[in-house]
């Protein structure tokens, strides 16, 4: 029985022209077709996002300008001429300036309360093994899903009984305390996403544990802290609920509960040009942190996944 023998190809001779092979018509035009069809349907998505998002931010800020005849008779169209005295108005006739003050004490204590308790929490629990670690783990994690209004009454004796209530410092105890749970779940993921090489070369140098920590591994997960701060700051810049329970000094007022009060004190003729100055007022600082740190946030969400 022969074998057939396939003749070895021809190498071609110099300045001779080669035939290239051509796909077959309709496979990379189908395929480039279906992707700017994609590219335009998400693009579009994205278009009406952002219109139904910065629409209202916009809308407010409008009015903030307008007097209260121009908001309801002409609650669409722009401001004939800017009103700075509704912002001037809001900022010391309606207190708003105590609230902002209040506010900036309680959400800035809190906020380094939160982020110093939570990384070093976060920090062992990622990386030492001790009996108990998953359990301490997935208290926190629990603490996440335990509903803050079952709490508020139980809150609010304990509170009063430390001789707490009413008081900046209260608020603030208060605050670091809801919102430790999900810092400490976002921090040790991100602590765990770290490389150990450089805490063992801090070690063999003879760093302790809180000069590596203070000095090397919280450097490094500054996206982390940065994103997760900034989380909280919205969370505590525009809580309601436990200030309202815990806080029912009118001097201590934090800018949630001036903007209510404001929108009440006149009863049915409302400060309605001074309520948007106000609230345009307390929207800006968070507006602000966002623009600011919106490059780490991105950075401090990504870190986990592209290690």
């Amino acid at each position: 029985m022969k074998t057939t023998e396939t003749p070895a190809p021809v190498p071609a001779e110099p300045g001779t022209p080669v035939l290239k092979t051509q796909a077959a018509p309709g496979g990379p035009k189908k395929g480039k077709k279906e992707g700017t069809t994609l590219n335009v349907f998400s693009h579009g998505v994205l278009v009406i996002w952002a219109i139904m998002v910065g629409m209202p931010l916009v809308w407010a800020v409008m009015t903030s300008f307008k007097d209260d005849a121009s908001i309801f008779g002409s609650p669409w169209s722009l401001p004939d001429k800017l009103h700075f005295d509704n912002w001037s108005r809001a900022w010391s006739q309606a207190h708003m300036s105590d609230y902002f003050l209040n506010t900036v004490l309680v959400v800035g204590g809190s906020l380094i309360g939160t982020l110093v308790l939570g990384s070093m929490a976060a920090y062992v629990l990622a990386r030492f093994d001790f009996p108990g670690n998953r359990f301490i783990y997935y208290l926190f994690i629990a603490g996440m899903s335990f509903p803050i209004m079952l709490a508020l009454v139980p809150l609010f004796y304990v509170v009063d009984n430390m001789g707490m209530l009413n008081t900046i410092h209260g608020l603030i105890l208060v605050y670091i305390a809801y919102s430790l749970p999900f810092t400490v779940f976002f921090l040790t993921g991100f602590f765990r996403s770290l490389p150990s090489s450089v805490a063992e070369a801090a070690f063999v140098d003879g760093a302790s544990h809180t000069r590596t920590f203070f000095q090397v591994m919280l450097p490094m997960a500054k996206p982390g802290l940065i994103s997760v701060g900034i989380f909280n700051f919205l969370g505590q810049w525009n809580q309601y609920m436990l200030p309202t329970v815990l806080n029912t000094d009118p001097d201590k007022h934090v800018l949630t509960q001036g903007l209510v009060q404001l929108a009440v004190s006149q009863g049915y003729k409302g400060d309605w040009s001074g309520l948007f100055a106000g609230l345009v007022m307390a929207m800006l600082p968070v507006l602000a942190a966002y623009i600011i740190f919106q490059r780490q946030v991105v950075q401090g969400l990504t870190a986990g996944a592209l290690k």
